[in-house]
């Protein structure tokens, strides 16, 4: 398992603006937003349902993990995903400690622990 997933009956669209909140009350910004859905449609014009990738940062975790690893940024920012199926929304965020662990950093370890911490609070918060 390299998620933590909670299933929600919120509408999609709150479900994603609770989660920019709940993100940013734990130090997160988000860099990058994917809208899978319009991003299927224009490149493939195939309908997929509503679906987006948050690309969630906390600046003084990512400086950590940079110092311990140059290269961790391959597996930066952590990922969250909001989607609705069938009546449901979904959100579920990547956990850092099974990310990191391929890594092989000791280092990187309690800031894995950390960040993740913050993560689960974010989902559990919705």
């Amino acid at each position: 398992m390299y998620g933590y997933k909670r299933e929600l009956s919120a509408p999609y669209e709150e479900v994603v603006q609770k989660t920019v909140d709940e993100l940013k009350k734990e130090g997160f910004g988000v860099l990058t937003e994917i809208d899978v859905k319009a991003t299927l449609k224009k490149k493939l014009d195939v309908d997929f349902d509503k679906y987006v990738i948050l690309g969630a940062c906390n600046p003084p975790f990512a400086y950590k993990s940079l110092q311990e690893e140059r290269d961790i940024g391959l597996l930066l920012p952590c990922n969250i995903i909001i989607y609705e199926q069938e009546d449901k929304t979904y959100v579920s965020t990547i956990l850092p400690t099974i990310a990191m662990n391929m890594v092989q950093n000791e280092g990187l370890g309690t800031i894995a622990e950390q960040v993740e911490q913050k993560l689960k609070n974010v989902v559990d918060s919705i």
